[in-house]
Formats: structure tokens, sequence, C-alpha cells
């Protein structure tokens, strides 16, 4: 296989090799390249010792018993900030790892001398691939140690484990006996979900997986089986895994099978309460198959939001009153808001993550109808969630809305409170947007409190409306003092008809923009 391999990569290959010691690209890039996608790092593996890589690369860090050293390169990876001093390249030593007693961490490791004893230790077989990299030939001068270009290569694949069968098969399957390799790392079981959720492209805003991965059978089994064990593993590192299933391309996918092999009962077990349960008239699935859903269709990419999306509904199962069509699930909300900040703290997500979700879950029944909500009560809605939160509200009612099965995510009464929420939230056009206030006429012109200020300003306005650059305090002060020696009733009538006019004309703007009448 030829494909373009990032020069820093190249390099560190290249300076293990010439210090007498193999070198080979493995894990996820591997896996990445095999799929035609970008890597968003890259991992080497090699028989040099953690000493001799100290050695070989004297810039660089080892702060572990695992046999990683970081080494420091030239900035190159995408979707980062470009005002970073470098990157670092993982290089681990051949090893094997034994003595699992937390489920996380291996209790001893042991540098072994072949590259098949290392990649036996892996999670999967598509990430148990190891890549030799055959360079360029270089021709004229040796490239800069800054440069960051790629160059085409040739990688030869080591497989032992029948990776790139697997990934053609778009099978996920453990490397060697499944239940050794998730009593190892819990974790790892929750890994190949999110592996599986990610990989199978769903199509946008849809429902169903376009190309859909499996786990393989035995895999699978292994998975329900030790799924209990789950519960031994950090938060964070729970966390982690399901930030990525939840903004995957399949994440619907992804939390379904995490909830059928048993895994969601150490994540978020108050999902599980809403398996099987019927709601009402206004719905046709159930409450578990509806969050499901409105996470599916939420229009969002913002993690807080998806979250909010999927947990919108978790309290109903909690606030149910009754059964058939006329069941009932008052406050249930509230009540969802609440269980959202707990479950979320639980998870050791950030404040700010936690209290958006919250927020959006307690605030996602709000209620809008054309011609009975006035403009005060959009003003308190506003206040009650933020007006930077609206358009995430609005995401999370859309995602509501598709996951009940209505055709429409945005139907006319939606598309209205849009428009009164960008209406209520510019400034007004009142002479408040003036460069001059009444005192200043009092102070600057020596006039009186009285009708004749108001007069002025509304006059100043409609001028300004016309000509936006005279909206300066010298100007305005000079005209002032002209207007205030003539007759202004019929100026100011003219002038309100100008602003009342302006008005209309932006509010007709902002309606035709949402596409209300």
């Amino acid at each position: 296989m030829r494909t373009q391999i990032p020069q820093p990569v190249i390099a560190t290959l290249a300076a293990l090799e010439k210090a007498g010691f193999e070198a080979y690209i493995v894990g996820g890039c591997v896996r990445d390249l095999l799929l035609d996608k970008p890597p968003k790092d890259w991992d080497i593996t090699t028989d040099a010792r953690p000493e001799a890589l100290l050695e070989i690369f004297p810039d660089s860090f080892y702060e572990n018993t695992f046999g990683t050293v970081g080494v420091k390169v030239p900035p190159f990876l995408p979707g980062k900030t470009d005002t970073r001093e470098h990157d670092i390249i993982e290089v681990t030593t051949y090893r094997s790892e034994s003595g699992y007693t937390d489920h996380r961490r291996p209790d001893s490791v042991t540098f072994v001398s072949t590259l098949e004893e290392d990649l036996a230790r892996r999670d999967f077989t598509m990430n148990a691939i190891a890549g030799k990299v055959t360079q360029p030939e270089k021709n004229g001068q040796e490239k800069s140690s800054r440069t960051i270009s790629s160059e085409e290569c040739e990688i030869t694949f080591i497989d032992p484990f029948h990776g790139q069968e697997d990934i053609r098969a778009q099978k996920i399957r453990a490397v060697g006996v499944a239940t050794e390799r998730f009593s190892e790392d819990a974790l790892r079981m929750m890994r190949g979900v999110r592996l599986l959720s990610e990989l199978s492209q769903a199509p946008k805003g849809g429902t169903k997986s376009a190309s859909p991965w499996v786990i393989e059978e035995t895999t699978l089994s292994a998975i329900r089986s030790e799924a209990k064990t789950l519960s031994r593993v950090s938060q964070e590192r729970i966390r982690d895994e399901f930030s990525r299933i939840i903004l995957s391309d399949n994440a619907m996918e992804g939390v379904a099978l995490l909830q059928s092999t048993g895994l969601l009962a150490s994540i978020i077990p108050e999902l599980e309460e809403g398996v099987g349960m019927s709601q009402n008239l206004h719905h046709i699935y159930s409450v578990w198959e509806h969050n499901l859903r409105a996470l599916a269709t939420c229009p969002s990419q913002k993690l807080e939001v998806r979250l909010a999306a999927l947990l919108h509904d978790v309290g109903k199962p909690r606030t149910k009153r009754g059964e058939g069509y006329r069941a009932t699930f008052y406050n249930h909300d509230h009540v969802g808001g609440r269980m959202t900040r707990a479950i979320l703290t639980r998870l050791r997500y950030p404040k700010p993550i936690v209290d958006k979700a919250s927020l959006l879950v307690d605030q996602h029944l709000f209620y809008y109808n054309v011609g009975e909500v006035t403009e005060a009560s959009v003003r308190r809605l506003i206040r009650r969630v933020g007006l930077e939160n609206m358009d995430d509200l609005m995401a999370v009612r859309i995602g509501d809305r598709l996951g009940s099965g209505v055709p429409k995510a945005k139907p006319y009464k939606l598309r209205h409170l849009e428009y009164m929420i960008e209406k209520v939230s510019k400034d007004p056009l009142s002479v408040g947007m003036l460069a001059i206030k009444g005192t200043d006429l009092m102070g600057e012109l020596g006039m009186t409190p009285g009708p004749m200020i108001g007069a002025i300003l509304d006059v100043l306005l409609a001028e300004v409306i016309e000509e936006p650059k005279n909206n300066t305090k010298p100007i305005l002060l000079e005209r002032a003092a002209l207007l205030a020696r003539q007759d202004l009733k019929l100026l100011r009538k003219q002038a309100q008809e100008k602003i009342h006019e302006e008005r209309a004309a932006e509010d007709a703007k902002i309606k035709k923009g949402h596409w209300v009448e």
C-alpha cells in the first residue's frame, strides 16, 4: 500500500532504524489508513527499551511504567491550535501484560522481543495491525527538522490476527480470547461499542445506519457476560468513551447496543427505566425508544445538547400516572432536569456541560402558540433560558418532535417563535439609539424639561434613520439647536410616521427570514 505519511512520523521511524532498532506504526493510525481516513494521531512500536529511546530522542519524556515514551516533534496533527510548540508521537517498547486486578491497568508489564507478542496484547484485531514504512528516496538536501509535509511511502502490513480481513468484513473482533481481553480492561467493551458507532455511517438526520458494522458474535457474547465489570472502571474513563458515542454518526445504535449488552446499567441506569414503557396518545414509541430517536434526530453537534436530547424525557418513568392514551407525565421536565444534573455530575462532566444540559432538559417543554403568547412571555422565556441558549433549546425541541415520529422538524409555530425571539431580542428602534439624550439638550442647549425635548428627539431619530452617518453628538446638537426654534407639531407627526414605517419594515424583514406572516 502506498500512502502519504507525515514527515515527523517518517523522521521518528528513521531515527529508530538508524540506531539499529525495529520500528512500526501501529494501532489506530494503521486502522485509519486502511479505512482511508486521516489519522488523528500516530503511535509507533519498537524493540528499543525506554532508556534507549530517551538517548535517541533527548527532548522526550517517560512518565509511566508501561514503556511509552513521548517524542516531541514539530506540530503536524490536524485540528489543533497553531500556537502549540510541538506535537507528541508515542513510541512504545514491545511488551506483554499480565494480572489486571482493577480491570484497568496491568499488575505487571514485561518487555518482549517480538512484534507479534506485542500485537497479541491489544484489544481488537483492527487495532492489532502494524505497518512497516519504507521511506522515499531522498533527493537533494536533507529536509529541515521543522518540515511538516507528508510524503508518499510504501507500507507493508504485519497482521497476525487477520485485522485487515475483519475491516473488509466490517467486523469488530477481540484479539485472542475475548473474555480475557475484557477482564484485562473492562473499558474495552465500551470501546468496541464506540468503534461500531463511529465507523457505521448513518444518513444525516436518520435513525438507521447506512453502512453498519457489527461486533463479531463471540466478542459480543463476551461483552454480555462481562458487562457488570464495567462498574469497576473510573467514571472519567467511562465518560470519555460515552461522549464519543454520543457525538458519533450513529449514536442511536451505539446507545441501544450499550443497553442490550448490559453496559448501560453501569453508565446511566436511569435511562433503562423507560425501556418498554408506553406513553400516551401523543407518542407512538416507548419512552426509551423516543429518547434514542430524539438523540438520532437532534440537529446539534454540541455534546451538551446531544446529552440533553438523549435525557430530555428521563424523568417520565418517575412521573407517570395512569396507563394508555390518557397517561400523564406532569413535571417530568423539571424532574428530568434534576436527574440530568445528578447523572452528569456522577459521570464527572465539567460543570458548564452539566449546567447547560440540565437547563435544556428542564426547559424543553416551553409553551408556545401563535396568537396566545405575547412578547412579554417570550421575554420571560429568554430570561429563564438565556438568549445564548435559545438555539440549543430549539435543537432539543426539534429532536423531541422528530423523535416522536412527526414529519416536520420545525412547524410554523416554532418558526414564529424564532421570529418573536429575534424581534424582542433586538434593540427597539427608539430615541435611545441616538448619540445624544434629553439631558444633553438641557445641559448643552439650556432647554427646560418638557414636551419640546421629546419632539426634538423624535425628529432627530427620523433624520438619523435616513442618514445614519449623522448620528454623532456634535451634528445632533447642532441640528437640535435649529429645531428648538421651529414649530415642531408637524415635524414630530411626520417623524413618528417615519419611525413607525421603519419599525414595520424591520419587522417584515425578520418575519421573512423565518418564513412567517
